[in-house]
């Protein structure tokens, strides 16, 4: 059984829960096999800045054993799982989500795609975590592309790869994170509902989200408000990054999202961030302007990325880099 500390007010953060929490039946669903897939990817970017994605292409039976051994590991003696840490960013982290203080009822595995890493803090089976692994993210990679591609497409923009040539680069800084949510069974105090991860956004290109079937995932609304995101473990999840947001300039929208404990069932998802060279310069596209004012000061992924490690949660973390409100 996984433990973490008994939740008070003084660490944990809560939200009110004033209503039942009920699924949202609005999400975007963009099925890849079908030629509309562009249209409705763009759509969704536009209205929601998440979607999710049926016919993937990835194996079911590939992304269960990652989950088996995702799970194995956050399974071991908190001193075992302690030796992968501390998340300095990367290793493994517990309740505490960055260096200025956002806890949340988590613990988690940040890792890096282009560097490797010492797998014998992971488990027993180090050949098997490390080759799962490797094919995980190698799948999500090609998906990646070939959203990103579609997207481009939707977009009519050239090249078609402008998107995903960013991810494909040698130098490409993406990320590769699991979470996982304990079972809380005291969560319900005082009729609220406790913090798993707080609200942001993603500062990347995209995200993809996958996770077990246990619920929590929510995502908030132009107008503020939150719904919650049905879960399905055989589909995964888009969410568009703040970077994406300032290459279309503003017509995409990163999508704030936050993930609520669960007071029955563990959750356990898998993300992976599709970030672009360090050095890569961020700007809105010369062909989406169309005459168009720029939103945003270009800006390199390393100054953005160096900036959220002095930002909360919370932020708005763009806000340092608009020229005018965005809309």
């Amino acid at each position: 059984m996984v433990l973490l500390s008994k939740p008070t007010s003084e660490q944990y953060t809560y939200v009110r829960n004033n209503m039942p929490i009920t699924f949202s039946s609005s999400i975007p669903l963009v099925d890849l096999s079908k030629p509309d897939a562009k249209t409705l990817i763009v759509k969704a970017c536009e209205d929601f800045g998440f979607f999710k994605v049926i016919n993937h292409g990835i194996p079911l039976d590939a992304i269960s054993q990652l989950e088996s051994e995702a799970f194995k590991f956050f399974s071991l003696p908190q001193t075992e799982k302690e030796k992968a840490g501390p998340a300095n960013p990367f290793g493994y982290g517990n309740k505490r989500i960055g260096l200025n203080g956002d806890i949340g009822w988590i613990e988690y595995l940040l890792l890096t795609t282009n560097q490797e890493h010492n797998f014998s803090l992971y488990g027993e089976d180090i050949d098997k975590f490390r080759g799962l692994l490797k094919d995980y993210k190698c799948a999500m990679r090609n998906m990646a592309c070939e959203i990103l591609d579609l997207m481009a497409e939707g977009l009519k923009i050239q090249p078609k790869n402008v998107f995903s040539k960013l991810v494909m680069d040698k130098q490409s800084d993406c990320l590769f994170r699991v979470n996982h949510y304990p079972a809380c069974p005291e969560l319900a105090i005082n009729g609220e509902n406790l913090i798993g991860f707080g609200e942001h956004t993603d500062p990347q290109i995209i995200s993809i989200l996958r996770s077990n079937n246990t619920s929590g995932f929510q995502i908030s609304l132009r107008d503020g408000s939150w719904i919650s995101v049905p879960p399905d473990h055989s589909s995964f999840f888009i969410n568009v990054g703040d970077s994406l947001q300032v290459m279309t300039n503003g017509r995409f929208k990163s999508v704030r999202h936050r993930v609520l404990a669960n007071g029955i069932d563990p959750r356990l998802s898998m993300i992976y961030f599709c970030g672009p060279p360090l050095s890569e310069k961020i700007a809105p596209l010369p062909s989406l302007m169309k005459g168009k004012e720029s939103l945003y000061k270009e800006f390199t992924w390393f100054e953005y990325k160096s900036s959220t490690y002095g930002s909360r949660l919370a932020d708005n973390r763009l806000g340092n880099y608009e020229r005018i409100a965005a809309t």
